[in-house]
């Protein structure tokens, strides 16, 4: 009997060759634990994290850390650094993952991808947050505008120097609008630091 479970080809319907899918998503489409043991065991699936699969021929590029963190935090936001990468907003490579989370929520304890957390209340939870697919997961992330604005709410954590960069590069890239920037930072409770360097650049 286990060679004929052993022999049981993964469904089309679980995996592309991008995706990455956590184990409770897999059970909750009707594979069991021991299932997902024997396609580890015979190579047909990688454990590529603590409860996270993909496929042997899955590509891992750039933002493979932002994906796991993802998956493994879904009411997880990637901000600030993070998010200034995503965006080309910054020429620094964080080796954190940046992340908001509800002021209400737990801090998640990873094995990796290493997080940097911050958080957030209110409209900081909802306004200036897109999804976006990064390494086939799709990702909540701050928008350019909002990602600045950020930026100089935690310029402790960042480095005001970070933000200066970040606003410059806004909008020298062309990445958003001058409105879209000012509602960012009017949500952030910013508007008042940001205004001397927004007209400096003007």
């Amino acid at each position: 009997m286990s060679a004929i479970r052993n022999d049981r080809p993964i469904p089309a319907r679980l995996l592309t060759p991008g995706a990455l899918l956590r184990s409770s998503e897999l059970q909750a489409r009707g594979v069991a634990r021991a299932q997902l043991g024997r396609w580890v065991a015979d190579g047909r699936l990688l454990r590529v994290g603590r409860g996270i699969y993909a496929l042997p021929e899955r590509e891992v590029g750039e933002h493979e850390a932002l994906a796991q963190a993802a998956k493994r935090v879904p009411r997880g936001i990637v901000c600030l650094l993070s998010a200034l990468r995503v965006h080309n907003l910054t020429t620094q490579s964080p080796g954190d993952v940046w992340l908001g989370l509800p002021r209400t929520a737990r801090a998640p304890q990873l094995d990796w991808p290493p997080l940097r957390l911050v958080w957030w209340s209110g409209a900081a939870l909802t306004v200036g947050i897109i999804e976006r697919e990064l390494a086939g997961v799709l990702v909540r992330l701050t928008t350019p505008a909002r990602t600045v604005a950020d930026c100089f709410k935690h310029r402790r954590l960042v480095g005001i120097d970070v933000a200066v960069e970040a606003l410059k590069d806004y909008r020298s890239h062309r990445a958003g609008t001058l409105d879209e920037l000012r509602e960012a930072a009017t949500v952030c409770r910013v508007g008042r630091v940001m205004a001397p360097y927004l007209e400096a650049i003007l």
